[in-house]
């Protein structure tokens, strides 16, 4: 049979890893397959049986609609199947607005043994270049966090590969971990000594629970390429750990400016009727600049979000997120605040939210962030 991997024309920094594994799955049936993104006139020769489309998050949902449309008319013979994300996360949606199509709900389980088939990358122009090795080691999470979907699509935790050599795409330079808690992993050693055999430069992606951290694993972390550290601290009650962790990869020999936290605000539980506010972040980031770190903000965006940025927690105002997001566009670098001392004196010389991430502009049209030590300047028409 002919089958057709088709990607949505959606915003990713990463190739479709769930298509690339149906590719060597399908392959090993004896089918033809040909990987496509977006809205693909595809050549007259190759006229599919099945088409699989995946999905991204539900935000996200428009360009999978039109690829169904679209293939749907092209191919209306075909058999079609929606995976991923989205199709996971609201199923009943997405039949209710295509009835002909399938639901995959889940981890295609037949699929997921398979290393990825990176060579179909070379067809579509996004990804030609591609050289990462993208690796499940685990799948699942020991934590119940109540911002997150892992433990409703993939459960407890579990190992899945335990040898990743095999799983190593030749002439790639990098390995780029997805795994939800890699630390909570039982092979987290024996994974960490085949990463550092690899020679190749390691990035996990989905950063490392800074619980977790010891003087073991932190030595161990620090002996890999790649040596920038990714950590979560998204509420108070995590700052001794994290303090900890970063204590532990220093004394590694990682610099402290090449830790990497992500920080979660824009959050409300509605069980529990508790959140993060604009000053529990403010404090969070006050923290990791006296760390030394890097802070990442995440906005909080709801599983079931069909617009990326409508929701806003009870805790917060529109004007204050807006704050938050102009300054990682004026005075962040890619949407971090680094531990450049002008930014380190200024959070850690605010006394509020407020003066922390207000902007202001000069006569001359510059935007600015005051500090204690002078002025930070952008060129950036983005302020408040």
């Amino acid at each position: 049979m002919k089958i057709l991997l088709v990607e949505p024309h959606y915003y990713t920094r990463y190739p479709p890893l769930g298509l690339m594994k149906l590719g060597s799955y399908y392959r090993s049936l004896g089918d033809e397959i040909k990987l496509v993104r977006g809205l693909d006139e595809l050549d007259t020769n190759f006229d599919p049986d099945i088409i699989e489309i995946t999905s991204l998050f539900t935000y996200a949902w428009g360009p999978v609609h039109e690829a169904i449309e679209f293939y749907h008319k092209k191919f209306p013979q075909a058999k079609i199947t929606v995976g991923g994300l989205y199709a996971s996360i609201m199923p009943d949606r997405l039949k209710d607005y295509y009835p002909f199509v399938k639901i995959h709900t889940g981890l295609h389980t037949e699929a997921e043994k398979y290393v990825p088939a990176y060579d179909i990358l070379s067809t579509v122009s996004k990804w030609k270049d591609w050289k990462s090795t993208i690796l499940f080691t685990t799948r699942g999470c020991i934590r119940k966090c109540p911002f997150c979907i892992v433990p409703e699509l993939e459960g407890k935790i579990r190992t899945m590969i335990t040898n990743i050599e095999p799983y190593i795409f030749p002439g790639h330079n990098e390995i780029i971990l997805w795994d939800n808690n890699f630390l909570a992993s039982k092979q987290w050693k024996k994974t960490l000594l085949q990463l550092k055999k690899s020679n190749l430069k390691v990035d996990f992606n989905q950063g490392l629970d800074a619980r977790l951290m010891d003087e073991e694993k932190a030595s161990l972390l620090a002996d890999l390429k790649g040596r920038n550290i990714r950590l979560a601290y998204d509420f108070k009650s995590e700052k001794d750990c994290v303090e900890k962790a970063v204590d532990c990869l220093e004394s590694a020999g990682l610099r402290r400016k090449d830790i990497f936290f992500y920080t979660l605000f824009n959050f409300f539980d509605t069980k529990s009727k508790q959140g993060d506010t604009p000053e529990s972040f403010f404090e969070i980031i006050q923290d990791i600049a006296k760390l030394g770190c890097v802070s990442y903000p995440m906005r909080y965006v709801p599983i079931h979000a069909l617009e990326k940025n409508s929701y806003i927690s009870p805790l917060w105002t529109h004007d204050q997120i807006e704050k938050v997001a102009n300054a990682r566009r004026v005075i962040g670098f890619g949407g971090a605040f680094p531990a450049h001392p002008g930014l380190v004196d200024k959070f850690l010389n605010a006394k509020d939210f407020d003066e922390a991430f207000r902007l202001w502009r000069t006569k001359e049209g510059k935007v600015v962030q005051k500090t204690m030590s002078g002025l930070i300047t952008s060129e950036s028409e983005t302020y408040v």
